[in-house]
């Protein structure tokens, strides 16, 4: 009997089950103020799972002021509270954050970014993982 395979195993999908992307959301909190000076406070609107050592983005609509951080990157530096977050990034020069605008559709937000480079990666046969930490919040059902 002729298998229909030219090796005989395990069957890829069993051995490495695929992601399911609706289980995991990316890491994106509002934030609900902005401490600015050397370093940045950022307060979110409900707490966040970021770690010391996550690269993140700031993404500020100019209704709320502080525009010049839209699109700014940087590290979390420190974990003041479980909503609040210390980045690295210089805010001294930018405009005051205005955390209720008249009109601003998009609230303000900080989302983790990063790639292999800021991760880790596989480490040999144990600790065979590939991740950024904090980047994403697992939501499965499970």
């Amino acid at each position: 009997m002729a298998f229909p395979y030219p090796y005989i195993g395990p069957y890829s999908p069993y051995n490495n089950l695929p992601i399911e992307p609706q289980y995991y959301q990316p890491s994106r909190f509002v934030i609900s103020t902005l401490t600015l000076g050397i370093t940045t406070l950022v307060t979110t609107s409900i707490n966040h799972n970021y770690v010391i050592g996550q690269e993140v983005r700031l993404l500020i609509p100019s209704a709320y002021g502080s525009y010049q951080l839209n699109e700014k990157t940087g590290f979390v530096i420190q974990i003041p509270a479980s909503n609040q977050v210390v980045v690295n990034i210089d805010s001294i020069n930018s405009n005051a954050f205005n955390a209720s605008p008249s009109y601003g559709p998009t609230p303000p937000q900080i989302v983790a970014i990063g790639d292999v480079n800021t991760g880790q990666t596989n480490t040999g046969r144990t600790g065979n993982t590939t991740y950024v930490p904090g980047s994403f919040i697992n939501i499965s059902p499970n």
